[in-house]
Formats: structure tokens, C-alpha cells, sequence
């Protein structure tokens, strides 16, 4: 059996924004995923609305993905594959951080899980690193994520560029799917659908 650990943000918690609530689990990308890898895989869900991924909240508080990550991974272990999609929420304007930035933030992610090993829970498990899509047109959020529509451009090229500088396995979600028009932020039960296929060939490429 394989086991794969899913950690982001709202978009892996399900976020639906049309209904403001949680699409149910074979709706979201983790449960579209794990149906269309079958058998011999089990599909394990961390997601957070909020997460970022090494920066601290000022008002969202314990959304931290740097706080979180190592006690996730030792409370999964052992297991075989850590998928990391975080960014989004790193766009907010409150942290003025560029696409620079932000990828090196999750590159940070992908060195602490590579260094989770242990004599008991096993070796570190591979990891997958997940470049988020261009923010769409702002809605709801317009204000909180001021200016991520310019930012979240520059991402696919940094993430690229820090997945190459580790040699970790990456999905570019630019390439696959797009922000829903609802609020610039989240994804549809279509979009939602092709990252779970997109990620699903990913994995089988990685736990051949």
C-alpha cells in the first residue's frame, strides 16, 4: 500500500466558493486522486484554510506551514509520498512578499520534510512540490489579497526554479487548471476534478 500525505491550504481542504462550504470528499482533489490511482493507495488529507507556508499570521493565527509540517509528517509516518501545495495564502497583501519569496518559502518546506527521518517511523518520504495558478479577478477577497493578481504570475517560474535547485518532482497547476471567476482564489468542481487526474499521473511517475 502506498500512502501519500496531501498538506496545503483551502484549495486541499475543498474550499467551495460558490457555497462559502467544504466540497464532500470525492469532489475534492485528494478524494478525484485517490479514485483514479485505485487500489494499493491511500490518500491521507492535511489541509488548512489559511496555511501558509513558513510565515507566521498576525491575525490568522497557527497557520503557520513551518509549525505544522514536522509533527504532520511524524504523525503520518511512514509513508511514502508528501504532496506540498501551499502559496496562495502567502499572496496576501499583509506579508508583501514576492514570488521569490514565496517559492523559497516552500522550498523550505521540501528541506525540513527531507529531513524527517527516524529510526522507528522510517526514512523521509519523497515530496511533490505543487506551483499554484494565477490568482483570478478578486472578489470577496479583493482587499485581503491586494496586488496577488500581478504576484501570482511570477510563481510558476519560481517555483520551477526552486524545484530544479532541489531536484524535487514539481506540477506546475498553471498549466492545468485556473482560479475560479466566484473569487480569484479557489477552484470549481472542474478545476478541482483535473488536479486530482493531473496529480494522480504525477504520483504514479514518482511511486513507480
Amino acid at each position: 500500500m502506498k500512502r501519500i500525505v496531501c498538506f496545503g491550504d483551502s484549495n486541499t481542504w475543498g474550499y467551495n466558493p460558490e457555497a462559502k462550504a467544504r466540497y464532500p470528499k470525492a469532489e475534492r482533489w485528494p478524494g478525484v486522486m485517490a479514485a483514479a490511482l485505485g487500489n494499493g493507495y491511500e490518500v491521507i488529507e492535511e489541509g488548512l484554510n489559511g496555511r501558509t507556508t513558513v510565515w507566521e499570521d498576525p491575525i490568522e493565527e497557527h497557520k503557520c506551514g513551518k509549525a505544522h509540517l514536522i509533527p504532520i509528517v511524524r504523525s503520518h509516518k511512514p509513508f511514502d509520498l508528501l504532496i506540498i501545495m501551499l502559496g496562495t495564502n502567502d499572496l496576501k497583501h499583509r506579508f508583501a512578499l514576492t514570488p521569490f519569496d514565496i517559492a523559497e518559502g516552500a522550498g523550505r518546506l521540501v528541506r525540513i520534510a527531507r529531513g524527517v527521518t527516524d529510526s522507528v517511523e522510517g526514512p523521509a518520504p519523497a515530496v511533490l512540490l505543487v506551483a499554484p495558478p494565477p490568482v483570478g479577478q478578486l472578489t470577496d477577497f479583493a482587499q485581503m489579497f491586494a496586488g496577488a493578481e500581478e504576484k501570482s504570475r511570477g510563481l510558476s517560474a519560481e517555483f520551477t526554479r526552486v524545484a530544479h535547485e532541489l531536484s524535487c518532482p514539481l506540477l506546475d497547476l498553471s498549466r492545468v487548471a485556473v482560479s475560479s471567476p466566484v473569487d480569484g482564489i479557489h477552484f470549481d468542481r472542474e478545476n478541482q476534478e483535473k488536479i486530482g487526474l493531473a496529480m494522480a499521473e504525477k504520483v504514479k511517475q514518482i511511486l513507480k
